[in-house]
């Protein structure tokens, strides 16, 4: 049975490992997203990988030659679990998948939809259920949230598809 796994790249080589694996006869899928950059007064889309440095490939670990995955050109390693790949979790890749538009970019939600000081509540992750303040945007997608941990203010980073508008 074929099973999504996560290869770690060599830094900014998930082009060239994507297409080295494709080569060998692999399923890759390398997300990509458009992301904004600011530089010199303009501002243009550019694409960048959803996750830098990491790249999924397709296999059928009982009946492939995956070991030939950790020494092709452009990759690092094959994330395992002792002497075995570990897979992507059931679902994980099915969920980005439906994301993409029509021109195959993983669409990110847009954080610019609160204004500082707005109510919102995480809704994954370690802070999962907490009810905070809209802070700021921060870079690749993530916004900057004000949360109340041990009685105090905390400034948290956290990916803006995890938050929320939360009801006043």
């Amino acid at each position: 049975m074929t099973t999504w796994f996560v290869v770690n790249t060599h830094p900014n080589a998930e082009g060239k490992a994507s297409q080295n694996l494709l080569q060998q006869g692999f399923d890759v899928f390398a997300p990509r997203f458009l992301r904004r950059r600011r530089h010199a007064r303009r501002t243009e889309w550019v694409p960048s990988p959803l996750f830098p440095g990491y790249i999924f490939v397709r296999f059928d670990p009982l009946v492939a030659r995956w070991r030939s995955v950790m020494s092709t050109v452009g990759v690092r390693r094959l994330i395992c679990r002792g002497e075995l790949p570990a897979s992507v979790p059931e679902g994980v890749i099915d969920d980005i998948l439906a994301r993409r538009d029509e021109r195959g970019w993983i669409v990110m939600s847009d954080p610019s939809s609160f204004k500082r000081g707005d109510r919102v509540q995480v809704t994954d992750g370690v802070f999962s259920d907490a009810i905070g303040l809209f802070d700021a945007v921060s870079d690749r997608n993530r916004i900057f949230v004000l949360l109340e941990l041990l009685g105090r203010t905390v400034r948290v980073r956290l990916p803006a598809d995890v938050v929320t508008a939360c009801a006043a």
